[in-house]
């Protein structure tokens, strides 16, 4: 958080800079910090972004008017990414960034041990929603986390209360309908993935339902979020920073909301019904929600951008340029025999430079009019005069050129006491190593009890059931996607109920669950859900003590090949494309149908996606298509894979026996499915 906010007891008001325009318009609009990319490893891609030259020329601009500067390297790694994602991180070192946004565990990882003084915020990719992942978060080299934005109020409090790092929470822009960092839907339907930044979408795409047979409209089609209603209680709550989201919006939109936000922040209260419609103007999807703060989800959540909202962002007022000056006290000394001398102040940094002593005027001596007038020339910068001072000798001749070099020097001495250091110790960078091979023990989880056959007991080493649904004689459960911090007795609860049922081990997804596991006495596994896409993440979360961790269902072949460590990978089954916060089915009609598995959304090409209950009203939407190499085992030897991981969704218990058999004989089944290629 900006000092000037801990002075005013506020939050730190973070804003969007997509491109150079924009960076200037959230400083026009009083942004206490600013966020934006470099030109890799952002989940941006398509904004304009900043690299070289761009990149030190905007932390200098953002410094320059005291505001913060992050950027995001918030996308998931390769390996053969992970140099250039250390040159990149020490580039922005090297131009005096403020923070880091990482989303990759194994990014951070290498991060903190090579360069350990640059300062981390986890991104909100890293699914971070309890004040468990803020201890863990911070024991990893975190300062900061960027929570889920489906985080409730009373979550909030609870998680900003207890929390050992700074909390950053999203409070107006667009909406994703799944939980960030849980989304595969771009990438494994459309070959283009959100957690590399080039999400496609498909959450603003028309559904058809199958219970209502015709056109859902748009059911994951969220309206954008604005708590601008809600400033009294974000301010009481001590959230660190308050973030408007807008990367590939226009400077306009960045203005504008920045300011609405400014004035409220300033005065302490919520937005009036105009201030509202300010910001509707500016960009919205039929208005607005705040239903995930408030705890009101529904269908009154859902909107789209209409021809109207479009029209009213055209009709903004265009931003050309930044107004906003930093006042100054200037105090200059024109003295006989003494050396020319001027002062700058900005309250806090004062900087003084001398120049060479005046000489006897012969017939124009300097007048006061054009001493000022030299002085206080400083349209080009980000000051202006509010006291000027001047001590003056009558009679005395010094060249305007001498005032114009006193005056720049002088400039040039306060912005490089304004701008903080970027002093920072650096490591050799050593790779992490793992001779470990991969698991090679084969593993199944399932929906239902009911889909756990006799030759699926035969079949596989390990079997887990949702801890919601876990039954005697299954050594596994599976962990909720989300657990916030008004869940995690009831899950402590029921952890410890399947213990005693004999279950010994627990498949989590998410960092701030590892406690909850251990605490229970139960092994912890890692989720597909963790995105392990590199070696140092299977590193990192092999430290933290799990056992076995599934890798990202979004890896190639030679990917997985390349990796070590006690790693295993999704070989067949419907994967989880998004996890929702509402109730899709509940909105459409019936929670039944969630839990049965009968409730499908169908897109514009008649692909049918299963809609399943997760945990309480939370649903998840599954591939049309499961992934199957049932008939390309020796594709998966070559890459390591000697057992895997099977994910049984919908399937009836007849279907699970004829999955099973097919990888037996190593056969296709006789329908379409998706590949790992």
């Amino acid at each position: 958080m900006s000092d000037s906010c801990k002075g005013r007891g506020l939050p730190e008001l973070l804003c969007p800079a997509g491109s150079p325009e924009a960076l200037d318009a959230a400083i026009e609009g009083g942004a206490d910090a600013v966020y934006f990319g470099s030109s890799q490893f952002n989940a941006r891609m398509h904004a304009k972004n900043f690299g070289g030259d761009a990149l030190h020329s905007a932390v200098l601009r953002a410094h320059a008017y005291g505001v913060k500067a992050y950027l995001t390297l918030n996308t998931l790694l390769s390996d053969r990414e992970l140099p250039a994602f250390l040159a990149a991180a020490e580039e922005a070192a090297e131009a005096g960034i403020d923070a880091l946004i990482v989303a990759d565990l194994g990014g951070a990882a290498a991060l903190h041990r090579t360069y350990p003084e640059l300062e981390l915020h986890a991104s909100t990719q890293m699914s971070a929603h309890n004040a468990e992942a803020g201890r863990l978060l911070q024991s990893l080299g975190f300062s900061r986390m960027v929570v889920a934005r489906e985080t409730s109020q009373k979550d909030l409090e609870r998680l900003v209360r207890s929390s050992p790092i700074e909390v950053e929470y999203f409070i107006h822009g667009a909406l994703c309908v799944s939980h960030s960092g849980q989304c595969l839907f771009s990438s494994l339907v459309g070959g283009r993935s959100g957690n590399r930044g080039e999400c496609a979408q498909p959450c603003r795409l028309p559904y058809a339902s199958s219970r209502r047979g015709e056109c859902a409209a748009y059911p994951l089609s969220l309206k954008d979020l604005s708590l601008a209603e809600h400033v009294p209680e974000l301010i009481r709550l001590g959230v660190s920073s308050l973030k408007i989201e807008g990367r590939m919006k226009s400077p306009e939109y960045v203005r504008d909301t920045a300011r609405v936000w400014r004035r409220l922040l300033d005065e302490g209260r919520g937005a009036t019904s105009k201030e509202m419609r300010e910001l509707a103007e500016s960009f919205s999807r039929g208005g607005f929600t705040d239903g995930y703060f408030t705890g009101r989800i529904g269908r009154n959540m859902l909107g789209v951008r209409s021809d109207a909202d479009k029209r009213a962002s055209r009709e903004a007022e265009p931003f050309r340029g930044i107004t906003r000056r930093i006042p100054l006290e200037v105090e200059a000394q024109i003295l006989r025999g003494k050396s020319l001398q001027l002062s700058l102040s900005d309250g806090r940094h004062t900087a003084t430079v001398t120049g060479e002593c005046p000489l006897e005027a012969q017939n124009a001596p300097l007048s006061r009019e054009n001493a000022e007038r030299s002085l206080l020339k400083l349209g080009n910068t980000p000051y202006e005069a509010k006291r000027f001072t001047l001590t003056l000798d009558e009679g005395l001749m010094v060249p305007v050129s001498h005032l114009n070099d006193l005056r720049r020097r002088a400039v040039a001495a306060l912005e490089e006491k304004r701008v903080p250091t970027s002093a920072f110790s650096t490591r050799p960078y050593v790779p992490c190593a793992s001779a470990e091979k991969k698991c090679a023990r084969k593993s199944g989880r399932f929906y239902s009890a009911a889909q756990i056959t006799p030759a699926a007991r035969a079949f596989f080493d390990r079997i887990y059931l949702p801890l919601n649904r876990h039954t005697a004689g299954v050594e596994g459960v599976v962990l909720p996607p989300v657990i916030f911090d008004g869940d995690e007795e009831t899950v402590r609860k029921m952890l410890r109920e399947a213990k005693e049922r004999g279950a010994r081990y627990a498949l989590l997804g998410n960092l701030g669950h590892l406690a909850l596991v251990r605490d229970a006495g139960l092994t912890p596994v890692g989720d597909f859900r963790l995105n392990a896409t590199n070696k140092e993440s299977v590193a990192a979360l092999e430290t933290l003590g799990l056992e076995e961790i599934l890798l990202s269902p979004e890896l190639t072949l030679p990917q997985i090949r390349d990796l070590a460590g006690p790693c295993s990978a999704i070989v067949y089954g419907r994967i989880p494309l998004m996890t929702l916060e509402k109730c899709v089915g509940r909105e459409l009609g019936s929670c039944e149908d969630c839990t049965a598995g009968t409730l499908t959304l169908r897109d514009r090409r008649g692909a049918e996606f299963p809609v399943l209950r997760e945990w309480e009203h939370r649903s998840v939407i599954c591939n049309s298509l499961p992934t199957s190499m049932s008939d390309r085992q020796d594709r998966l030897l070559a890459a390591g894979i000697k057992g895997g991981h099977f994910l049984f969704t919908t399937e009836t218990a007849e279907e699970v026996d004829r999955v099973l058999n097919a990888f037996r004989d190593q056969l296709p089944l006789p329908h379409p499915v998706r590949r790992i290629n």
